[in-house]
């Protein structure tokens, strides 16, 4: 997905690519899910409640600007909610929110579902 950066991390890929300062992010990275949308300068309303925990990313190396997740991510026991997009961000001590985006179609689930992305499925672009 296009133009779905936070503002830190465009701003860390520009300070990057014009060699001004180190700016990769502290790892592993993390997928949040979100109840309520946020934008480039403010987070979402992250899922809270039942076994609900952000997941680890991994993701293949990059070609012609884009890369999936290269595992499934797996979030069991959840609580009763609406997803309505998923987050990335990094294992800082105060982490750094770095992507953000919206789900296809929002996802109902019931306490103690299941919520999965299957390999491949979250995109990540920069065009």
């Amino acid at each position: 997905m296009a133009d779905n950066l936070s503002n830190t991390a465009e701003n860390r890929t520009l300070d990057f690519i014009n060699g001004l300062t180190s700016t990769a992010p502290t790892t592993p990275l993390k997928v949040a899910l979100v109840t309520a949308a946020g934008d480039d300068a403010t987070a979402g309303t992250e899922v809270t409640g039942g076994s609900y925990a952000r997941k680890t990313l991994t993701v293949g190396a990059a070609s012609a600007g884009a890369t999936t997740n290269s595992a499934d991510l797996s979030w069991t026991g959840m609580p009763a909610c609406t997803i309505v997009g998923w987050e990335i961000w990094d294992s800082a001590g105060t982490p750094v929110r770095l992507w953000y985006g919206p789900l296809d179609a929002n996802k109902t689930l019931a306490a103690g579902d299941e919520y999965k992305v299957t390999a491949g499925n979250l995109a990540l672009s920069i065009a």
